[in-house]
Parts: structure tokens; sequence; C-alpha cells
């Protein structure tokens, strides 16, 4: 599972010129689902986002996460847009391959999982349409632009 994370004063997304989904401040999350990818591996994976210190604090500096806001009364958006590419393959020639990319039947419940976390979390939590043609919208704030990835998170960390 792949997550492109973006913090954002405001944003939307339109499916035929019909909004689907909107926040205000918060995080845009595009969400890949990789043919190997499980439902075990959502909650490890919204847990991280939602505890992510990219927050500002009275002092100004990133030491807030999502969840924090939650608890001072601040309600911070959670946009979640499905994101097949982000498992496209550069490496040869000149078309990306999406050959691990997971097919809809197994990526649609899993980015649906997605969003019933967050919601059940207590965040405001917009979408997308999964497989259909979007328009996203934001001002990203900062810029903050992170990327999270499932396998990065089963690795050792660097000292």
């Amino acid at each position: 599972m792949r997550i492109l994370i973006q913090r954002v004063v405001k944003a939307c997304v339109t499916v035929d010129g019909t909004e689907t989904g909107a926040i205000g401040p918060g995080l845009v999350l595009l969400v890949g689902i990789g043919d190997d990818d499980t439902s075990e591996m959502v909650p490890a994976m919204c847990d991280k986002v939602a505890n992510l210190r990219v927050f500002d604090d009275d002092a100004g500096v990133m030491n807030r996460s999502a969840l924090d806001l939650l608890d001072t009364g601040t309600q911070p958006g959670m946009l979640v847009v499905s994101q097949f590419t982000l498992y496209g393959d550069l490496r040869k020639g000149r078309r990306p391959s999406y050959a691990h990319a997971a097919r809809p039947e197994l990526a649609a419940p899993l980015v649906e999982d997605c969003v019933t976390w967050f919601r059940d979390a207590g965040f405001h939590v917009g979408t997308g349409v999964f497989g259909a043609e979007m328009h996203v919208a934001l001002v990203n704030d900062g810029p903050v632009t992170l990327w999270l990835d499932s396998e990065e998170l089963k690795r050792p960390r660097r000292r």
C-alpha cells in the first residue's frame, strides 16, 4: 500500500463536474493498493498517517498530528482518493507498467477500509469515486508532501 500525503488548506474532488468530496484544513491522501496488499495493512497505515506530526504547534513547529488536533476540538479533514498510478513502474520504456497495482476487486474494498478507519477515528472524510476520472483541486499548505509505503515500514530504520 502506498499513500501520498499532502497537508492542505482545502481540497476537493469532482467527478463529471459534481463535487464528491471536500475538506478544509487537513490531509489529502492519494491511496494506491498493490497486488500483494491485504486488509491487515490498513490499520497500521492509517494509524501512521493519523499520528504523523505535520501540523504546527503554538511555536510554529510541526509537532502536532491530526489526532492531536482532534483532541483539541479541531476536526482536520481527510480527503481519500484512490490512485492506482502510485504503482506505476517507470524503469523500462516510456509507458508506465501497472502490473503491480491491485485489480479493482481487491483495491476498492481496501480503499474503503481506509475511509472507514478515518471516519471511525473521528475525522471528517471526503472521497473520490473509485475507478472514475477525477479532478482533484487542492491548496498545499507548507508545502508538506510525504510518501508512505507499507514495504518501507517493514524495513529496519537506518541510523
